[in-house]
C-alpha cells in the first residue's frame, strides 16, 4: 500500500493497519527546527527540490520526515486597497471592498505535475483563512460580529462576495488531478464554544459553505475544514454538509473520545495531540505517552491522521518534537 493509498484508506474509515502522520509547524517553527529536521531526517530529493527552489522549507520538511500529506497552495485571491472605512469605522461603508488575485496557475500546475512524480504523498491545496475569517480580516473580528447582528444585510453580502470568489478560484484548479483534497479554514470556535451562534452560522455562514463543498465533490475531491476551538455544536451540520476531515481538533476545547464516538463514523480526525499544555510543557516521555493515547483512541477503524492540535511553534523544545515525530512513525 502506498502512502496515499494508506490516507485514502484512512479517510474512507477502514483500519489499514498503518496511521498516516501529518505533523506541521508554523513558519517560525520552520526557521528554527527546520535545517536540523532536514539533517535528523534526510530526503535526498526533498533536500535537492527545496535548494532549487521547487518546493518550500515546510514541504522540504513534511517529506522528509514522513508526512502522508502534503499542503500545496494554489493562486488565491486577498483584499485590495482596504481603507480605513473598514477596519475602524464602527458602522459598515455602503459598499463592498475590492480584491486582487495572485499567484501563477502554470507555476501551481508545474509543481504539482513534480510533487506527484517524485513523491508518494496525498496531496491537499490548502486555503487557510476562507470564508467566516476573510470577512473578518476586511472589518476586523469586533466590527463583524458587529455586523453579524446589527447590519445583516451587508454582512450577508460580504460573505456572498466571499463565496464567489472562492468558487471562481476554486474551480480554477479543481481540474488538476494531482490534487486528492482541499482544507478551507475558518476558526468558528472559541476555547469555549462556536464564536457565533449556531443559528447565525446555518443561516449566514452554512450556506456558502455548502456551496464549496459541493464544488469540491463534484471534481472528486475531498473536503477538510480548519477550525479551532470548540465546535461541538456544529459538528452535526458539518457532518450534514458532507465534510470529510476535521482539523485541528484540540483536546483543550472538545473531548476527543466523544468526538470518535459520535462521530467517527462520519469525519476523519487530524490533530488531537495538545500544543496547549504537553508539547510546550512536557516532557519528552509525557509527549510519547500522550501522542500514543491519541493515536490509539482516534486511529480505531481508521479516520485518523497523526498530529498536533496546532501547528508546532517554537515554545515546544526539539526533545519534544523529536519525540512526537518518533512516536508517530511507529505507527507506519
Amino acid at each position: 500500500m502506498t502512502n496515499r493509498e494508506l490516507v485514502i484508506e484512512t479517510l474512507a474509515h477502514r483500519n489499514p493497519g498503518k496511521v498516516p502522520q501529518a505533523i506541521h509547524l508554523t513558519g517560525e517553527g520552520y526557521q528554527a527546527y527546520g535545517e536540523t529536521l532536514l539533517r535528523d531526517y534526510p530526503n535526498e530529493q526533498a533536500r535537492r527540490d527545496y535548494e532549487a527552489g521547487v518546493i518550500s522549507l515546510a514541504q522540504a520538511v513534511s517529506l522528509s520526515i514522513g508526512n502522508h500529506i502534503l499542503h500545496v497552495y494554489a493562486p488565491w485571491w486577498n483584499w485590495y486597497n482596504l481603507t480605513d472605512v473598514f477596519l475602524k469605522e464602527l458602522d459598515p461603508p455602503d459598499y463592498l471592498p475590492d480584491t486582487r488575485g495572485s499567484g501563477s496557475y502554470e507555476d501551481f500546475f508545474k509543481q504539482m505535475t513534480h510533487i506527484r512524480e517524485h513523491y508518494d504523498v496525498y496531496i491537499v491545496a490548502t486555503v487557510w483563512g476562507s470564508h467566516w475569517e476573510k470577512a473578518y480580516f476586511a472589518r476586523g473580528i469586533e466590527n463583524f460580529l458587529a455586523d453579524l447582528a446589527g447590519s445583516p444585510e451587508w454582512a450577508q453580502a460580504l460573505l456572498d462576495l466571499i463565496i464567489r470568489k472562492n468558487l471562481v478560484m476554486l474551480e480554477n484548479f479543481l481540474t488538476v488531478p494531482e490534487v486528492d483534497a482541499v482544507l478551507l479554514g475558518s476558526d468558528w470556535g472559541t476555547q469555549r464554544d462556536i464564536i457565533m451562534s449556531p443559528e447565525c452560522f446555518r443561516t449566514m455562514i452554512k450556506p456558502g459553505e455548502k456551496q464549496e463543498y459541493d464544488l469540491v465533490k463534484k471534481y472528486g475531491k475531498q473536503v477538510f475544514i480548519h477550525s479551532c476551538g470548540n465546535i461541538l455544536r456544529i459538528m452535526g451540520d458539518l457532518v450534514e454538509l458532507g465534510v470529510d476531515c476535521l482539523n485541528p481538533v484540540q483536546p483543550e476545547c472538545m473531548d476527543l473520545e466523544f468526538l470518535k464516538k459520535e462521530y467517527g463514523d462520519h469525519i476523519s480526525f487530524y490533530g488531537g495531540i495538545s500544543t496547549q499544555k504537553t508539547l510546550p510543557y512536557g516532557t519528552p516521555a509525557e509527549v510519547k505517552a500522550e501522542a500514543r493515547r491519541v493515536v490509539e483512541l482516534m486511529s480505531r477503524d481508521g479516520g485518523y491522521l497523526t498530529s498536533p492540535s496546532q501547528e508546532i511553534q517554537i515554545d515546544v523544545s526539539y526533545d519534544n518534537l523529536r519525540a512526537l515525530i518518533d512516536t508517530a512513525r511507529e505507527y507506519w
